[in-house]
């Protein structure tokens, strides 16, 4: 596949990537107008939302089987057409039922287009390009969440909440016929029975462990769905780890947690995408909430964030190349905890201007720390591995990313007592110590990055430009 080609396709991912990343958290924008469109109360909008996100979730793993059986161009491309359809039927729904079974059926599109997109991307990219690669199929995660609150409130509030998902529908289309153009057809397919014993395990663990979460954020959640919800799930994936160790035919292939770089991506990695993923969520509700500030200038400032990923995204393959991982990897999880921890500070009178500056900041740590993990990720990957490694890497991104909301929703929950007991407002104290509950955790990844060996990921680091030779002068 030649350059031009192949980057296409790799912006085509980056597209489908954004559009699923924006349908996961757009929807609390238009909850309210959702809640009474149908006659319920808003907070009961928030089973479609956590239906999309355990379908995503539980689906993913069996993207990869899908995909060596079928063929990465079939199931990509099937992918669009069912995510682009099930956004035309959720725009019709006429009530929550029916909104909530078509999210179901949207998660489903999502949970095969974005694995198998990155999959198709990964085999057609040397060694030596996998940092640009990366780097652009990095961005939709880190903007969908942060457009979400600015593009749900100006369509809410001008069009109607019918256009979140009824945009979807020409960016399918196009996608779509973009899909079958630029996807390479497989060669070599393997016809591997389904373990539909970890298939089972794996559906009802992951689910178990992201609804857990939901519940755990919902005040008025019975203490005993939560702790069922929990213990299933801690059960079911604990016994779904065990027999995919052991099955010869494994849903998800676990031998890629033997590689360090692989395996460090997701453990520090995987914390350093929850908090993440809880700031975009903590902050409009913080500016709206404690500040006064309106719905539209709180997702306006909260795009800052997207301007320093932009701003620092031409500096990340000198910074990987000039510094290495492991020294980038350490310097952008600590400022980001910093970023998290600074914006506890955030007050009334704080000006406009230093508000922006910092989360131009947090934006530029959150842009640098997820390309370097998601490049290192396949650093060590061999190529005849590169498909289990990819589903097991999507699958677990994305119950990160789906419990990213949750703990910032736990945070601020349990934020409110100690905010009252060290004798702060009830309202801004409870995000201002949401904030640092966040940040304490996202430490985690701080700690993981120092461990990291000092020489991970040099088979993938871009050559360094050699120094140009000081001028000589003949002495006289």
């Amino acid at each position: 596949m030649n350059e031009r080609r192949q980057l296409a396709l790799t912006l085509l991912v980056a597209g489908t990537f954004f559009m699923e990343n924006l349908d996961g958290t757009i929807l609390a924008t238009a909850a309210p107008t959702i809640g009474r469109a149908y006659g319920v109360d808003s907070a009961a909008v928030g089973l479609a939302i956590t239906a999309y996100l355990v379908t995503l979730a539980v689906l993913i793993p069996i993207s990869g089987w899908l995909t060596e059986r079928l063929g990465a161009r079939t199931v990509f491309a099937g992918a669009i057409a069912v995510f682009t359809i099930a956004s035309a039927l959720c725009a019709a729904s006429g009530d929550l039922a029916q909104l909530t079974v078509m999210r179901v059926l949207q998660g489903a599109g999502g949970a095969m287009m974005v694995p198998v997109g990155r999959l198709a991307v990964l085999r057609v990219t040397e060694k030596r390009d996998l940092v640009r690669a990366i780097a652009w199929l990095t961005w939709p995660a880190l903007a969908a969440p942060i457009f979400a609150p600015l593009v749900g409130g100006l369509l809410v509030t001008y069009a109607g909440w019918q256009w979140i998902f009824l945009l979807n529908i020409p960016l399918g289309i196009v996608a779509f016929v973009a899909a079958i153009r630029l996807t390479p057809i497989d060669v070599a397919r393997t016809r591997k029975p389904l373990d539909w014993i970890g298939f089972v395990l794996t559906f009802t663990g992951v689910g178990g462990v992201v609804v857990f979460g939901a519940l755990l954020a919902d005040p008025s959640a019975p203490l005993l769905a939560v702790v069922a919800s929990g213990a299933a799930g801690a059960v079911l994936t604990a016994a779904a780890i065990w027999h995919l160790g052991r099955a010869e035919h494994p849903l998800l292939d676990l031998r890629a947690f033997r590689i360090e770089t692989f395996r460090v991506t997701h453990a520090g990695g995987s914390l350093f995408r929850l908090t993440i993923s809880a700031v975009p969520f903590l902050l409009p509700l913080f500016f709206q909430d404690a500040l006064g500030w309106s719905p539209v200038q709180a997702g306006a400032v909260v795009l800052a964030l997207f301007v320093g990923n932009l701003v620092i995204k031409p500096a990340t393959t000198p910074m990987l190349t000039r510094w290495g991982f492991r020294t980038v990897l350490i310097w952008s999880t600590t400022g980001a905890v910093a970023t998290m921890l600074l914006s506890a500070l955030i007050a009334p009178l704080t000006p406009i201007a230093l508000v922006v500056a910092l989360l131009l900041v947090s934006g530029m740590t959150r842009s640098t720390g997820f390309t370097a993990y998601n490049t290192i990720a396949f650093a060590d990957v061999p190529a005849d591995e590169m498909t289990g490694a990819n589903t097991l890497a999507s699958t677990v991104q994305q119950i990160a990313a789906g419990l990213g909301v949750a703990v910032g929703a736990v945070a601020l929950r349990f934020g409110a007592p100690l905010a009252s007991a060290v004798g702060l407002d009830s309202v801004s104290g409870a995000y201002r110590v949401a904030f640092v509950l966040v940040g304490i955790v996202a430490l985690g990844s701080v700690i993981e990055s120092a461990r990291l060996s000092r020489t991970a990921g040099e088979n993938i680091r871009p050559p360094r430009r050699p120094r140009r030779p000081r001028a000589t002068h003949p002495a006289t």
